[in-house]
């Protein structure tokens, strides 16, 4: 496994939208194994995209378990391929920070539950319902599948992005 270089922004392939996997075999575990190392080995990071790596293909990773702010009924690890967001529900703002934006953190709209369709790192069709902090996390994975970073959805840039301490 190894931990791969994040592209941060404003690199313009960030705004890439990345294709759907067609076939899961042992090179893509292995893709997958090395872009969870990658989240792991990155500050606080609960959740990552195939994209922030440079490969454009619809797999996040989310794990909210370490996360002070993880509601108790979280999934832990998922792995999400060809994810879909099926329902969503309610809107609150939170705070986001991401891998690809290290300096920065800002407020954002979300769904405060939504339901997600995905394939595993197996090719097993999977669907979770996820709440709070763990619905914001997908929710923020899963844009960056169509090339939309957090920054993207500031309520507003003037009084909601702040600069990392």
């Amino acid at each position: 496994m190894a931990v791969l270089p994040i592209l941060t922004y404003p690199d313009p392939r960030l705004k890439q939208v990345s294709e759907p996997v067609e076939r899961i075999d042992d090179e893509l575990r292995a893709f997958i194994a090395d872009l969870e190392e990658t989240m792991r080995a990155g500050p606080a990071a609960v959740g990552i995209a195939a994209p922030q790596v440079g490969r454009f293909q619809r797999i996040v990773i989310v794990d909210v378990s370490g996360a002070r702010r993880a509601n108790p009924d979280h999934h832990g690890r998922m792995v999400l391929i060809n994810p879909e967001i099926t329902e969503w529900e309610g809107l609150e703002v939170g705070r986001e920070g991401c891998l690809s934006v290290p300096d920065y953190t800002g407020k954002v709209v979300r769904a405060r539950r939504i339901t997600v369709r995905a394939l595993d790192e197996h090719g097993r069709a999977r669907e979770y319902r996820c709440t709070g902090y763990e619905a914001r996390a997908v929710q923020h994975e899963v844009d960056h599948l169509d090339g939309i970073l957090f920054l993207d959805r500031l309520v507003s840039r003037r009084a909601d992005l702040f600069r990392r301490r």
